[in-house]
């Protein structure tokens, strides 16, 4: 027992150089991170300058594919392709949003997926077709959706009147 408390100094004691360079990684690591929190900063700011009018509110997306579905059975591209038609190319659904909002209907069973060959491209396409479930969800969604744009309509509409007037 007494060997294990008998160790030479250099040992017991940490080595100044390397608290040092320690203090200097953790300012390093702050500016860092600083540095980083500006440019996501400044990413936000120039995104949102560039395309503010084409964020959607969370399930804007999805229950755009059900109603899409709704009306017929379709694969991906013909999805994105109704939307941007319906909306007057005012909506732009790109494929990095599109396929996994597909897979969480999928998943959520309120859509169903079958593997077929295209007439017109002779390719294997992927043929979403909406479920009952999915029908009844898209109820739901369109029913509250109405109510709280009846909501904001309230809330903007008597000052917006008012300053058209």
């Amino acid at each position: 027992m007494e060997r294990a408390s008998i160790l030479p100094r250099a040992r017991r004691r940490r080595p100044r150089s390397r608290l040092i360079s320690c203090m200097q990684l953790n300012g390093l690591l702050t500016s860092s991170y600083y540095l980083f929190s500006l440019g996501m900063l400044q990413a936000c700011f120039m995104q949102n300058t560039k395309s503010t009018a084409r964020d959607l509110f969370p399930g804007a997306l999805e229950m755009m594919i059900l109603e899409s579905l709704r009306r017929q059975p379709a694969h991906g591209y013909a999805l994105v392709q109704h939307i941007q038609q319906r909306s007057e190319n005012l909506l732009q659904v790109e494929e990095g949003s599109l396929y996994p909002a597909l897979q969480r209907l999928l998943k959520a069973r309120l859509v169903r997926a079958e593997w077929t060959i295209s007439t017109a491209t002779n390719r294997r396409v992927r043929i979403y077709e909406i479920t009952k479930a999915g029908l009844r969800h898209l109820e739901r969604e369109i029913s509250s959706f109405d109510r709280m744009l009846e909501g904001i309509q309230m809330v903007l509409g008597p000052e917006r009147d008012a300053a058209n007037s």
